[in-house]
């Protein structure tokens, strides 16, 4: 039977800080115990904010944590055909469509419908889409694409809903609120989820989904931000017919507001704790792991 499969899959935005050291060191621990692998996936997708020194300092800093991972390392910039292929795929079986609002559109669509009543909301906080470009015929469509207007590629959730039904997970960690367990997904919360842009073949949610299939991950090990975001990662798994990985949402460690760490809070950045004398065994202690 072939060993369990981790993976770290940071975004070179910005330098780690102590809550990225504790999760990529739970990886690292939860995969030598059962004699599992450690992968490292590079996600940089995002063209305009991923910079090549961001990238080679976690690399500086996990190597100092004593944390080793499988070469190559997968990098999503390098694998945009295979997100492509899964749009068209999606696209040919008419579950997705385009999108032409610009954000300031959305947001004024947000505030109009919001002025008669309050507008459903996604579990990260944001507005679902309100606008009415599924209704678009194909001609407009076509049209609007051959003029060059930016678009974005969303998911027709009540359509894709009706294609994969009952989805859930094996939760190994706990939610925002506890859950554990069999966990129900609910997908249907994210409303119709952005999957690729114009000029980007992929989203986040998107990519992650192929990405842990291709790359034969088998424990999905995050933070509990990412706890709701698995209802849309199932629902493409279910769509594309990709393996369901094992999830494990680990608590996010957070600042002396209460606020889950930033890249921008130098206090808790590894590089400035390392200038400052601190040890890899000093960071395992305050993130409290043994």
């Amino acid at each position: 039977m072939p060993p369990p499969v981790f993976r770290f899959a940071p975004s070179p935005n910005g330098y780690l800080h102590l809550g990225h050291a504790y999760s990529a060191l739970l990886n690292s621990d939860l995969a030598r115990a059962v004699g599992g692998r450690l992968l490292l996936r590079i996600e940089d997708i995002d063209a305009a904010r991923c910079r090549p020194e961001f990238e080679a300092a976690i690399y500086e800093d996990l190597a100092w944590l004593g944390i080793s991972w499988e070469t190559p390392v997968r990098r999503q910039s390098e694998h945009l055909a295979r997100y492509r292929d899964a749009v068209e795929n999606l696209s040919a079986r008419g579950l997705i469509y385009p999108s032409f609002e610009s954000r300031a559109e959305i947001a004024r669509l947000v505030a109009q419908k919001e002025a008669a009543a309050p507008w459903p909301r996604d579990p990260d906080g944001a507005p679902l889409y309100p606008g009415a470009a599924r209704s678009l015929s194909a001609d407009q469509r076509r049209r609007l694409i051959a003029e060059g207007t930016p678009y974005a590629l969303r998911l027709d959730m009540a359509a894709a809903c009706a294609v994969a039904k009952n989805l859930g997970w094996s939760e190994h960690g706990e939610g925002p609120n506890r859950e554990r367990g069999a966990v129900t997904a609910r997908p249907e919360d994210w409303g119709d989820v952005i999957l690729a842009r114009k000029e980007t073949p992929t989203s986040y949610h998107l990519a992650v989904a192929i990405d842990d299939a291709l790359q034969g991950v088998t424990h999905v090990v995050r933070g509990q931000d990412l706890f709701w975001s698995t209802s849309v990662h199932r629902l493409l798994q279910s769509l594309l017919g990709l393996p369901e990985p094992a999830y494990r949402h680990h608590p996010l460690l957070r600042d002396a507001s209460g606020q889950k760490l930033s890249k921008s809070t130098a206090a808790t950045g590894l590089r400035e704790l390392r200038a400052a004398g601190a040890t890899p065994a000093d960071i395992r202690r305050r993130v409290g792991l043994p």
